[in-house]
């Protein structure tokens, strides 16, 4: 079992940045792969980017946030964190960490944090 807790969240102008936590508790999630997914309001849960921590820290990214936003994960602190840059309004959404044990891009998630808000103003 893996606790999952995301802090960072908050309110930020157009172009600013903010950075996302995620704390795993339970065990390490050094053999996981982890996500971090968003929820605008009146929308789906859309995906933002996944990595893994077993094999190098590989990661892949929404087209939507890929170049602005980074992933990385500190193993000793059993964290992983979101970097998100050049933010827009349309980022304004709650940020869902996520772990899963299957190693396999795109899969499903069993474990998820409880989400912190983003909001972006324009």
């Amino acid at each position: 079992q893996v606790q999952l807790v995301e802090s960072g969240g908050g309110l930020v102008q157009a172009g600013g940045s903010l950075r996302l936590s995620c704390v795993a508790s339970g065990r390490s999630f050094k053999s996981y792969r982890l996500g971090w997914f968003r929820q605008a309001p009146g929308k789906e849960r859309e995906f933002v980017v996944e990595v893994d921590s077993w094999n190098g820290g590989n990661s892949r990214y929404a087209n939507s946030v890929k170049d602005r936003f980074s992933i990385s994960i500190d193993n000793a602190k059993n964290t992983v964190y979101l970097q998100m840059n050049s933010m827009k309004p349309e980022d304004t959404a709650v940020y869902y960490c996520a772990a899963d044990r299957t190693l396999r891009w795109g899969a499903p998630y069993s474990y998820w944090g409880q989400g912190t808000q983003v909001t972006v103003s324009s």
